[in-house]
């Protein structure tokens, strides 16, 4: 990567200036004090890397420079630690050019909705809670439902399921998007293949009340009867809630748990995380062009994967992926699709600190 250091030197030397002059107030030093304690982490971290790639070329020019065997045994050694020393180096300077999200590590809602195909789409939408749910519990993640709408073939219109673990967004972010499926539905008598899409949605978890507030003012509760399994109580209860945020229109239902008050909770956190969403949504178009053409207008509108079941074949199409083993991935071995999808958005961050440091 052409990164100008030197234009980064002389913008620390010029931060540095201006602490020393004084004259500014303390909202501004705090502001330069950060941006100098970065930009002195990472050209340190660049003279280091530099220094052993020095080291290493002197070494390799020693190495072979000499004759007797013990010296250059000697040498070889030195070789093997320094090219050690340097993979550490280089992978924390790039750690510090494009450093990935905080919020990557959160957990996260997982919302998954049927879309064009009626029954057919719903029954592929609990297919693929399925396969995030058993690849969630090879992570050692749990899941719960938060809300779900189900058809009388066990099917899903609509469910939210919460998926608690370390990294679950940094996971998943990247299922957002139209799932497409390509199969004979159980319901369907001649054989003939059917396309089916679901839209699944990736929300990563408000860990913190005040990182997103809502003024109660713009929230319109709704209480009613919960429907469907779970006991007598939904039944004549009107413990199921329904939160609309009247500035977006978004709304969120609850019927999960017995408690009115719980529900309410559950839908409330559900509402931040759909807010914080966009607003990550925001921040990364904003950020680059590459991202602005991933996510597109509101949640990825766009196909992003296909599931063809008589080749028994998964595409991705946004790491241009396929994959002839969609029988083992819908039981949740998902893990070379996550990590080409990781390396995918490694490569988009390396992409945007380009434009940041880079020529």
């Amino acid at each position: 990567m052409d990164i100008r250091w030197e234009e980064l030197f002389q913008r620390k030397e010029s931060l540095e200036a201006r602490l020393l002059a004084g004259q500014i107030d303390s909202q501004d030093r705090q502001k330069i004090q950060r941006e100098l304690s970065g930009l002195t982490e990472l050209l340190d971290s660049h003279k280091q890397v530099e220094s052993l790639r020095s080291q290493v070329a002197e070494a390799e020019q020693q190495q072979l420079q000499v004759a007797d065997p013990e010296l250059k045994e000697l040498f070889l050694e030195e070789l093997v630690d320094l090219r050690g020393q340097l993979l550490v180096a280089e992978r924390e300077l790039e750690e510090f050019l494009f450093p990935p999200d905080e919020i990557n590590q959160r957990s996260a809602f997982v919302e998954i909705r049927a879309g064009a195909g009626g029954q057919e789409a719903a029954l592929f939408a609990a297919d693929l809670l399925r396969m995030y749910t058993n690849y969630a519990l090879s992570q050692n993640w749990t899941v719960s439902i938060v809300s779900v709408s189900q058809t009388d073939l066990k099917g899903y219109k609509e469910v939210i399921a919460y998926f608690k673990g370390k990294g679950v967004y940094g996971s998943f972010k990247m299922e957002s998007g139209v799932h497409r499926v390509q199969r004979v539905p159980a319901t369907e008598g001649s054989g003939r293949v059917h396309t089916s899409t679901v839209t699944v949605a990736i929300l990563p978890e408000v860990e913190d009340d005040a990182e997103i507030e809502i003024n109660p003012e713009d929230l319109r509760i709704d209480v009613f009867r919960a429907s469907g399994a779970g006991g007598q109580h939904v039944n004549t209860t009107d413990s199921a809630v329904r939160v609309t945020h009247i500035p977006t229109g978004v709304v969120v239902s609850c019927q999960d748990e017995r408690s009115q008050h719980k529900n309410k909770a559950k839908a409330l956190k559900v509402l931040k995380s759909r807010i914080l969403a966009e607003q990550t949504r925001q921040k990364e178009a904003a950020m680059s062009e590459q991202r602005r053409e991933l996510v597109g207008a509101g949640m990825r509108a766009e196909k992003i994967r296909t599931y063809n079941y008589p080749q028994n074949r998964i595409s991705d199409h946004q790491v241009d992926l396929t994959l002839n083993k969609l029988d083992i991935i819908m039981e949740g071995d998902m893990v070379e699709l996550v990590n080409a999808l990781k390396d995918y958005d490694r490569e988009l961050r390396r992409q945007e600190a380009v434009a940041k440091f880079g020529a």
